[in-house]
């Protein structure tokens, strides 16, 4: 049986912890971050990662099979 192949788009938006949960950045981080269209607070939270959903975390793992 051959390998599973990676999606690559994948594996440079998401990361796998050691507990196996998936990690991610959050949206917004990439425009308009110095501008005072934002709260320092919201700037300061859009910089932390985050975990996947539940919901969402098994598909993104068939996407990162190792």
């Amino acid at each position: 049986m051959p390998k599973m192949k990676t999606r690559k788009a994948a594996a440079k938006r998401y990361k796998k912890t050691g507990t196996g949960k998936i990690k991610r950045s959050r949206m917004h981080s990439n425009h308009f971050i110095g501008k005072s269209t934002r709260s320092p607070k919201r700037v300061r939270n859009i910089r932390k990662a985050t975990l996947v959903s539940k919901a969402d975390e098994k598909k993104v793992k068939v996407m990162l099979p190792y």
